[in-house]
């Protein structure tokens, strides 16, 4: 049975216009939607680092939930092209700043969306139906 490795991810929030959106962003290499997310690392907090990779693929900070929100079933594709299960933690961040020049931004899109909206569109294993689920006030 191959290894399940794992990934930790923000989950951006904001309230634009009144309205609770969250931020998608695109993959580098196959332009999926999905979330910001990185591998853990040893002597690191699980929620900084998710919060690290959101300030790094997305420009966006803001205040991390110290536990997360849920977690979504995904795969990831190796430099070999073989893929392996992939166990999501997301970690919920409420932006409070929102950067026009970030570390990735030549690499990637980002968009806010209504949370429907953002199940509707994310492609990134069960990231969909994750935020489909979800009840963000």
């Amino acid at each position: 049975m191959p290894k399940t490795l794992k990934q930790l991810a923000a989950l951006p929030v904001a309230t634009i216009d009144g309205r609770t959106q969250v931020l998608l962003i695109t993959s580098r290499e196959t332009r999926r939607w999905i979330i910001p997310k990185g591998h853990p690392e040893k002597n690191r907090e699980a929620s900084a680092l998710a919060s690290q990779e959101a300030f790094e693929e997305a420009g966006v900070s803001g205040n991390i939930q110290p536990e997360p929100i849920g977690c979504y079933p995904s795969s990831k594709r190796l430099p070999s092209g073989k893929c392996l299960p992939c166990k999501v933690t997301v970690f919920r961040l409420d932006v409070t700043r929102h950067l026009e020049d970030w570390k990735e931004k030549g690499e990637r899109e980002r968009r806010w969306l209504p949370l429907a909206e953002a199940a509707a569109l994310a492609e990134d294993g069960g990231l969909g139906e994750f935020l489909a689920q979800l009840d963000l006030p």
